[in-house]
């Protein structure tokens, strides 16, 4: 029979163009399967074949689990204490092996090995045309239509290769039929061996990108570049573009003449609306610019929350806000920022609100007469913690500021800060800071509090965080926190 294994392995490794290695793998699984049928309950069988003579011998095996544990599978499982037995060396999580009588590679084996072969196949095939397709991920592909249903398009790839559109994944009222060609973002590739391999997108924003690329020759040449895209599909988009050539209009580039390239993505979006705006480094520019057509009276930027307050005329308010809040909606998402519009009115009582909030807040805690509270109120602070954290020269730069008014201003606000933090943790019953983490460098003794009261109680409780762990954090940014957490971890290199 080995020599039979051998001729099996040729031959279909010649008629199939495949590796041998596949279709002994194949063969061993049927062989495997074989042998368990002769068991009354499921077991675990391996199969060796020799590559080279086509000899093989078969296995059977148990993975070794604790004394304590339950055994689900009797056939596939032993104890620790009984493996032992046979071989003193074993640990929880081993396997142990049992040499058994081999089945004769035969009809039914035959049959079995052909079976897998087949699958094995199929499977090699598609994984191979997988990662001929995993480079092209965000690309946009086009296929003709061999189905259509209420839930979803195929599309036929060509080389045997299927995609599929999905519902959710269609601009709405898209009207594809059989025999069309349709084109959709790759954003997913099937790793199961069953249903098309592809995964395409119409609603996909890359979409609307690659689009450009194609009708703005500009794209491609990387004279102009697309830095931002919003999209409500079907509806309205908003992109983004940059020159790097002062001598080109990157807007005009891509509205084309008499709007000849914009209208052509457009009409491949289904009719969608296209804002294209300039973009600007400043984000409170390309906010403006990202709002038209809108016309924005005023911006208040909280970096802090990564928020704007956008003033409005009467008059501008629905147009800014757009039907449904599209408007305001893709100017947030273009930017990346948190908007919000207000009237030019609501604006200034909100101003006006926040700073007699500050201003209060600054008497209460910090022990000041309402002139100075008012100074620090209309440099841009607005709670304590802006106070007690901010760079000293940026408060000494502060007409009327010195060191000494600074040093006590700020040690009122840390103290103020403490306070709080004490109070919260009888209030929550938060654990106190152990001494480790309060000593640690560039801790100071109101964060120890506050990350105590989230159950960071030790330095090594802190080491084993992660900068998002701490992102809402008000008194850390990014960088502080990536730097106490490398501090905090210095003592896994010094034991």
């Amino acid at each position: 029979m080995s020599k039979e294994i051998l001729l099996v392995a040729d031959s279909i490794a010649n008629e199939k163009g495949v590796e041998k290695e596949i279709i002994f793998r194949a063969i061993e699984k049927a062989l495997e399967a074989v042998t368990a049928k002769r068991y009354p309950e499921p077991v675990d069988i391996r199969v060796a074949i020799d590559r080279n003579s086509g000899d093989y011998e078969t296995f059977r095996r148990w993975t070794v689990i604790e004394n304590e544990a339950e055994i689900e599978e009797p056939g596939k499982q032993i104890v620790l204490s009984q493996a032992l037995e046979n071989d003193s060396e074993l640990e929880v999580g081993d396997v142990v092996e049992e040499k058994v009588e081999s089945e004769k590679f035969g009809r039914i084996a035959a049959q079995q090995a052909k079976q897998v072969i087949v699958r094995e196949i199929r499977h090699a095939e598609r994984a191979e045309t997988a990662k001929s397709y995993h480079d092209k991920i965000g690309s946009l592909l086009s296929g003709v239509v061999k189905k259509v249903t209420r839930d979803y398009i195929l599309l036929d790839m060509g080389g045997n290769v299927e995609a599929i559109l999905t519902k959710d994944s269609m601009i709405p009222h898209d009207e594809i039929r059989n025999g069309d060609r349709a084109r959709g973002i790759l954003y997913a590739l099937n790793d199961d061996d069953k249903g098309p391999l592809l995964s395409l997108s119409r609603t996909h924003k890359a979409m609307l990108v690659e689009l450009f690329k194609i009708e703005v020759p500009e794209i491609g040449e990387e004279v102009i570049e697309i830095k931002a895209a919003a999209r409500d599909p079907g509806s309205r988009a908003k992109i983004a573009v940059k020159t790097n050539d002062g001598r080109i209009d990157p807007i005009g580039a891509c509205i084309g003449i008499r709007g000849s390239r914009v209208q052509t993505v457009s009409n491949e979006l289904g009719g969608e609306r296209i804002d294209i705006v300039l973009w600007d480094d400043n984000p409170a520019q390309l906010v403006v610019n990202a709002m038209a057509p809108a016309e924005i009276s005023s911006i208040v930027v909280d970096e802090a929350k990564k928020s704007m307050d956008i003033g409005v005329r009467e008059d501008q308010l629905a147009l800014a806000i757009g039907r449904s809040g599209q408007n305001v909606r893709l100017a947030s998402e273009l930017s990346g920022w948190k908007l919000n519009v207000l009237t030019e009115a609501d604006i200034a009582k909100k101003s006006v609100d926040e700073g007699k909030k500050g201003v209060d807040l600054f008497i209460e805690f910090l022990d000041v007469d309402e002139d100075l509270a008012k100074v620090l109120v209309q440099e841009g602070f607005k709670t304590l913690e802006d106070v007690a954290y901010v760079p000293e020269k940026e408060m000494l730069a502060i007409e009327g500021f010195d060191k000494e008014l600074v040093a006590e201003i700020r040690g009122r606000a840390h103290n103020a800060l403490l306070k709080q933090a004490l109070t919260s943790k009888i209030e929550v019953g938060a654990a106190e800071p152990a001494a480790d983490l309060l000593e640690m460098e560039g801790m100071s003794r109101h964060l120890a509090y506050v990350l105590a009261g989230r159950g960071i109680v030790t330095r090594e409780d802190l080491a084993d965080q992660a900068v998002d762990d701490l992102s809402d954090i008000e008194e850390l940014d990014k960088k502080q926190a990536a730097k106490l957490i490398m501090t905090a971890r210095k003592i896994w290199f010094d034991n």
